[in-house]
């Protein structure tokens, strides 16, 4: 074990000396400031007679676990509530920390510190959270015998901790979560179905707390993996406008099936937040039934006039960019939008700029009725091993397009 490291099991209850060596207290906590410094212990809270006393970082001459804390001055003051703070032993000790290289929710059991020169002082910066059996170790034993002691048994117990910078923590109180400024930029790069497991092992403040700060989009993301019910929940949690930017960075048929698992008045405080133009998108799927064709839907697809050439559907992809990702058909419509063909995206590669699209396409035609049943959809994709299947309206206008994944969406709930 390094001599420059100390546990922060070992700091709580660490005597502090003044500069005649004479104990003021013992520390009660430690905190440190993020917006100043993501790992440096700031200051130091001390229990001396009926009132705590505040400690800064740039007042230790000397800090370990056989010395204690040795003052440079006694200029100290009374302790003082400030939200800036992130206080270890209430705020993190024993709280849920996500792992963000895990991809998983763990609770912290004790803090690994490391002892650095700045500047001639010693200063205690955070690097790693310690979450098993061997901080548990530690806490149980803690106070029970000397520290030297508790380092030689855990010897044989392999660590399990998590670099600090690896780790986000989750405030559930908006407040405090803003003033903490707390970066949930690594929470934003991981992968939308690893961020929805993390979600759902958390609780629903905390759930709360991470969807009112990380970016809408990424939100959105997020949310369109989660179950339905816990969608809901979510969404309930938060205000109409935030919620309201959320769900117009999702699939407007995701969208729709979000918001008709809530209640008819939270869903329309939401629709009242969101653009026009989602808005009006989402509320036409929520007109049908759930197991319907239109219901499934997509209204997020590319179609041209039929008598389009291969060089106008290059143009018409580069201007849906958004959409290349799950696209993989192109549709043709008639004047009166009406569906004529299905071109399979992959052919437009193995033909020149001039050709026309309508020599492209798939032969017959396959679509769905914006009334037809789910198993009969469902049935369809089965049949001709489909990936897209577009849906029409009475009139046989394009209304939308059913997608594979929205297929195995509906088989993994039944």
């Amino acid at each position: 074990m390094a001599d420059n490291l100390l546990f922060f099991t070992e700091l709580m209850g660490m005597p502090v000396l003044d500069l005649h060596g004479s104990r003021i207290g013992r520390v009660k906590d430690a905190a440190l400031v993020p917006r100043d410094h993501p790992s440096r212990i700031d200051r130091y809270l001390v229990g001396g007679g009926d009132a705590w006393l505040t400690v800064r970082y740039d007042q230790i001459a000397e800090i370990g676990p056989d010395t204690g804390i040795r003052l440079s001055d006694e200029q100290i003051v009374p302790y003082h509530e400030d939200d800036c703070i992130l206080r270890i032993a209430r705020d993190l000790l024993d709280q849920q920390i996500i792992d963000v290289t895990g991809r998983k929710v763990v609770r912290v059991t004790d803090l690994t510190m490391e002892i650095r020169q700045e500047g001639g002082r010693p200063a205690l910066h955070v690097v790693e959270v310690d979450v098993g059996l061997r901080s548990m170790v530690r806490r149980l034993l803690q106070g029970g015998m000397p520290g030297r002691w508790i380092r030689r048994l855990q010897g044989p117990i392999p660590p399990n901790s998590i670099r600090w910078e690896l780790c986000n923590v989750v405030e559930s109180d908006p407040l405090r979560r803003l003033r903490l400024a707390i970066s949930y930029e690594k929470l934003e790069g991981l992968h939308p179905a690893d961020l929805a497991d993390i979600v759902e092992d958390l609780s629903p403040a905390e759930r709360e707390a991470i969807f009112e700060t990380i970016d809408s989009e990424v939100a959105a993301d997020t949310l369109s993996e989660i179950e339905p019910k816990m969608q809901a929940a979510i969404l309930e949690s938060l205000e109409p406008e935030k919620a309201a930017d959320i769900v117009e960075e999702m699939a407007p048929d995701e969208a729709a099936d979000a918001l008709s698992e809530l209640h008819d008045e939270t869903s329309e405080e939401i629709l009242d937040e969101m653009e026009a133009e989602p808005k009006t998108e989402v509320e036409e799927l929520l007109e049908f039934e759930e197991d319907t064709a239109g219901g499934m839907m997509n209204t997020e697809y590319v179609a041209l006039p039929e008598a389009a050439t291969v060089a106008d559907a290059l143009v018409a992809l580069r201007a849906s960019e958004d959409l290349l990702e799950q696209l993989n058909t192109i549709f043709l419509v008639d004047d009166r939008e009406k569906l004529v063909a299905a071109i399979p995206l992959a052919r437009l590669f193995v033909a020149s700029a001039g050709s026309r699209l309508k020599e492209l396409a798939s032969d017959p035609l396959i679509q769905a009725g914006v009334d037809d049943s789910q198993d009969g959809v469902t049935e369809q994709f089965d049949k001709y091993n489909l990936l897209t299947l577009p849906v029409v309206d009475e009139e046989g206008r394009l209304a939308g397009v059913i997608t594979a994944d929205d297929i195995i969406s509906v088989l993994r709930q039944k």
